[in-house]
């Protein structure tokens, strides 16, 4: 895991490699282990090494390829890098380290584009071709590694957040992109292509970029949204099933656990952390290191349920108990570290575990995708239970709305909204949209230059195979947004702030893949959740330590706005200053802070987004 930073002058004019390295010191965290700079004929490159395969100086980037032709800077890592080296073979060319980025390196200049239908992995990389004078750059699958650029016709650069690019620009408006921003109030973060501000864009998942004299061509070259689900997997046995998932996913564990540094786990005693772990203990000869918070609290502690679970699997296991206002001791490097508007509070939770984590070990293996791609939420479960009226007349659809409207109970009425939408993709935002009602705190200009959540799902899902259940639906696009956007930054983010390495197995292409295949039936069933997915965990952990109520990462913002935070509101709510430039209401803003205050409604979801926007805001025009 490391930070990478780059600016291409087309017009060649040399780039400052003391400007490159300043750039590149804005992410340290990110790669606290080595630095470098490479600059040669208007291209530089830096690069921030977190070391974790081949320790030497043969790991070290910006690297060259064996011919002279291409320099490389990345950012992760290829799990199936020595399979590619042992294909390249050693013929026309001498190794001269270990490292998979030496592998991806050697194999662009073998395979070109082909190679990233070979990798396993997590990454973005950049691949400048001294001789075409032609830069290229990549992002996984998934997401899990974030590339932020710039492009004005002229020069390009690009880097692993969004802020060493003014670094890199220092005349780059920090023009506000309006289409980001209410999808970020709708939301709660901003999905690719965008990003907060107007000039600078994210590459997205599973995308590609070439850039050269000519201008920027991106193309996707792998596409989850046209995976068809095998109907023919509705009539397999169960245990067929489970022996297929089960050597899928301990394939992906196996490869995730190659390191050369100590490596240990998140656990929270959930299905997703646990099986995980329980994968990596048959894969190992030594107890896993495992690592959790705990609360003092107990509405919101966990801590015991991830204790059973380490117990039994014979963890190495650390805990940290906390009481939940220490996470707001964390705000300041929050604020630091997101540096565009982000509202997902669980990144605190997040931060602290993997404060703790690094004082033990150098990478960590998460949970994350389990949900997506299983049916972990209870969104599904929504989804499941409007679908049918989805297919009814409008009219029908539309009394039904009424009737469930008059019900006295504010969930009803959300739920009553929820009918009005014209189809299950625009369903689906509603649920999943932290504004639900909320759409006046935008001036309305805004509202009508710019697409909502619900424009954004609906347009997604007519790329979607037909006859998807909306349940199926709501997976895929949470897949393609919110697991890419909100929950896979939240882990890069609060990891890297303390320089650790974060790795999903259950993001392997050949996991996601099959998890796309499988049908809904084997996802969500009844009341539950996760049907396939906690059935595999019950061989490897007892259902009675397993089936306990989960918490997650829940933090109190609801609580803390109404009181340890309620000042800290107040004043960035009730300064005009914080609101310039942005097309937020502000008589609105504070009616929604007094709606809040009042308990007559829960609306920190909305609210806490504001005021990560005003912060953001605040210091932007203050830097």
């Amino acid at each position: 895991m490391c930070g990478i930073v780059g600016r291409v002058n087309f017009n060649g004019h040399a780039v400052s490699a003391e400007i490159l390295k300043e750039s590149a010191y804005m992410i340290h965290t990110r790669g606290p282990d080595d630095s470098g700079v490479w600059s040669e004929r208007g291209c530089g490159l830096a690069h921030r090494r977190l070391s974790i395969l081949d320790l030497t100086e043969a790991g070290h980037q910006p690297m060259i390829s064996s011919d002279g032709r291409y320099v490389c800077v990345f950012n992760g890592e290829i799990y199936n890098f020595q399979d590619l080296r042992n294909e390249l073979g050693d013929n026309s060319f001498s190794w001269k380290g270990h490292s998979d980025t030496e592998v991806l390196l050697e194999g662009w200049a073998r395979w070109g584009t082909d190679l990233l239908d070979r990798i396993d992995g997590m990454f973005a990389f950049v691949i400048w071709d001294k001789y075409k004078r032609k830069l290229f750059a990549a992002r996984d699958r998934m997401g899990e590694k974030p590339f932020y650029y710039h492009w004005d016709g002229q020069h390009f650069g690009f880097s692993s957040r969004p802020t060493p690019l003014f670094k890199l620009f220092p005349g780059l408006s920090v023009e506000y992109d309006e289409q980001a921003l209410r999808l970020f109030l709708e939301s709660g973060y901003i999905p690719a292509p965008y990003s907060a501000h107007k000039e600078i864009q994210k590459l997205q998942a599973a995308h590609y970029l070439e850039v050269d004299n000519n201008g920027v061509k991106i193309q996707r070259y792998w596409d989850l949204r046209i995976i068809q689900p095998a109907k023919e997997w509705v009539r397999r046995s169960e245990e067929d099933l489970l022996d297929e998932l089960d050597g899928v996913l301990l394939r992906s564990v196996e490869k995730r656990m190659v390191s050369d540094v100590p490596l240990g786990a998140f656990l929270s005693g959930g299905i997703d952390s646990s099986l995980m772990v329980a994968m990596m203990a048959k894969n190992s000869s030594s107890p896993i290191k495992t690592f959790t918070i705990g609360f003092e609290e107990k509405a919101y502690d966990e801590s015991s349920d991830a204790r059973v679970v380490a117990n039994y699997l014979g963890t190495d296991h650390y805990c940290q108990h906390l009481c939940v206002n220490n996470l707001l001791d964390l705000l300041p490097n929050f604020l630091n570290q997101y540096d565009e508007p982000f509202f997902d509070s669980a990144a605190f939770p997040t931060m602290a575990v993997s404060k703790l984590a690094r004082q033990h070990v150098t990478v960590s293996i998460t949970g994350d995708g389990g949900d997506e791609l299983f049916g972990g939420y209870h969104y599904y479960q929504i989804a499941r239970l409007l679908n049918p009226f989805f297919s009814i007349p409008t009219w029908m659809r539309g009394a039904t709305s009424r009737f469930v409207g008059l019900i006295p109970k504010h969930n009803f009425k959300l739920l009553s909204a929820a009918l009005k939408q014209p189809n299950s993709a625009r369903a689906f935002a509603f649920s999943r949209s932290i504004a639900k009602d909320f759409r006046n705190i935008l001036s309305n200009d805004v509202l009508n230059r710019t697409i909502g959540l619900g424009d954004l799902f609906e347009q997604e899902v007519a790329e979607f195979p037909s006859g998807l259940h909306a349940s199926e639906e709501g997976m895929r696009l949470d897949s393609l947004y919110t697991l890419n956007d909100d929950y896979l930054q939240k882990t890069d983010v609060a990891s890297m702030a303390y320089s650790l390495e974060s790795r999903a197995p259950i993001l392997a292409r050949e996991v996601v893949e099959w998890g796309m295949r499988l049908p809904v039936n084997w996802k969500v069933r009844g009341t539950g959740n996760k049907y396939l997915l906690r059935k595999l965990a019950y061989r490897y952990i007892p259902k009675e330590i397993l089936d306990r109520p989960k918490r997650g990462f829940g933090v109190p913002i609801d609580s803390w706005l109404r009181g340890t935070l309620n000042k800290w509101a107040e004043a960035r709510i009730n300064d005009p200053s914080y609101f310039e430039g942005l097309p937020l209401k502000q008589e609105a803003v504070q009616s929604l802070f007094k709606l809040h205050k009042s308990g007559t409604r829960n609306v920190h979801p909305l609210l806490w987004a504001v005021l990560m926007l005003l912060e953001f805001n605040s210091r932007s025009r203050s830097d």
